[in-house]
């Protein structure tokens, strides 16, 4: 099973980003109020968090072509579930199931790409990965711009039900891979539990809870703040992802060749800046200050990503990629959830007190605080490697 194929996979799932732009029309279909819609994100994402480290594990241990065809089956299933829904509370069982599904995926495509990869070309074969999954969360918000306004909010699970199956018939026509050493015994607690692996981890639950300030929040900062058509701020907001898909196979390739730890400072602190700028940004500020500060930010995360989940995998041996992968997954989704939960309760505080245009600067600035003390975390290490290597 090649690249491609997980590639393809990742790709499906990652088109989640279709759902943010149709926030605003879920809230109203379902008259529940926007600080209300960040279940829609973390029904999803918890869910795939604890998944896809189990899904790499599981892929370890019976091989990782199994559990991958079983994600993208259950991914077809779940966009039905999601899309039929008749209640906000159906529609969180469907996210769910969706989270599942995503794991599974998530969890297997890490080692996938990596299987038949030399160590000093991991960074790019995951670049590849990271670039496919930034295309798939950059393509979203312009699909669901062009379909939310005509054929409502479902639109955007019932468009993605035959991608995940044309997907999945192409995986069970490949030819069986075999990755992962079938029958591996489950890893100890403790290998997951080093200072290294730990620490890195942090660093991509810091990016991405702080890339999330957009994901959650720039939806309504677009449509409704601004007054943006779905088709125009979904095009404004694809600028963030887009930024992610654009910078990651370089960032992998410039992994591979200096070490992924310069680049991984230098991802967060353009991460922190375009939030910054964000936060300083009110109702009137021009469309191209705007447009910048959400391609800086997307850049800052796709330099970021691919060379951190470098350094994660490197630090477990051949047998172990699948559950490095999950590891990896994991560390980002807790930071989605954890960076969607914080960041809601601190717009509904500063919206209570001082207004909506107080509460996105605040969510915005909160975000770009955890993300550049982050960069400095990740600069420390960058300066102690050095200084050891003079």
């Amino acid at each position: 099973m090649g690249k491609a194929l997980a590639g393809a996979g990742a790709f499906v799932v990652s088109l989640d980003s279709t759902v943010n732009i149709a926030f605003p029309a879920m809230a109203a279909a379902f008259a529940v109020p926007a600080e209300r819609i960040r279940w829609v994100v973390i029904s999803y994402v918890l869910t795939y968090a604890l998944v896809s480290f189990f899904g790499g594990a599981l892929g370890d241990r019976v091989g990782h072509r199994p559990v991958f065809l079983a994600g993208l089956g259950l991914s077809a299933l779940s966009f039905v579930v999601c899309g039929t829904a008749a209640s906000f509370a159906a529609l969180l069982g469907g996210r769910v199931l969706q989270g599942l599904a995503g794991g599974l995926v998530y969890g297997t495509t890490p080692a996938l790409v990596t299987f038949a990869a030399a160590p000093d070309t991991r960074g790019r074969a995951l670049g590849f990965l990271n670039a496919a999954i930034g295309l798939g969360f950059a393509l979203g918000p312009l699909i669901a711009g062009l379909v939310v306004d005509r054929w409502g909010w479902a639109s955007v699970f019932y468009l993605r039900a035959p991608l995940a199956l044309a997907v999945l018939g192409w995986a069970m026509a490949a030819a069986p891979a075999t990755t992962g050493r079938v029958g591996a015994p489950l890893i100890p607690l403790r290998e997951v539990a080093r200072a290294g692996v730990l620490g890195t981890g942090v660093l991509a639950f810091l990016a991405q809870a702080g890339i999330f300030a957009i994901w959650l929040f720039g939806p309504f900062d677009l449509l409704e703040r601004r007054g943006l058509g779905a088709l125009y701020g979904g095009a404004l907001f694809m600028l963030m992802p887009m930024g992610t898909a654009l910078a990651a196979t370089p960032a992998g390739r410039l992994a591979d060749r200096v070490g992924p730890w310069a680049p991984m400072a230098a991802g967060l602190a353009l991460e922190s800046a375009g939030l910054l700028v964000l936060s300083a940004a009110g109702p009137t500020t021009s469309s191209a200050l705007l447009a910048a500060a959400l391609l800086a930010a997307g850049l800052g995360v796709g330099l970021f990503q691919a060379p951190n989940m470098t350094a994660l995998m490197a630090q477990f041996p051949a047998g172990q990629q699948g559950v490095a992968g999950g590891f990896a997954f994991l560390a980002r989704t807790l930071g989605t959830v954890g960076g969607v939960a914080t960041l809601a309760y601190v717009f509904a505080v500063a919206r209570a007190a001082a207004g909506f245009d107080t509460a996105f600067a605040r969510a915005y600035l909160t975000a770009a605080t955890a993300v550049g003390l982050a960069a400095v975390a990740a600069l420390i290490v960058v300066v102690a490697r050095r200084g050891r290597t003079a």
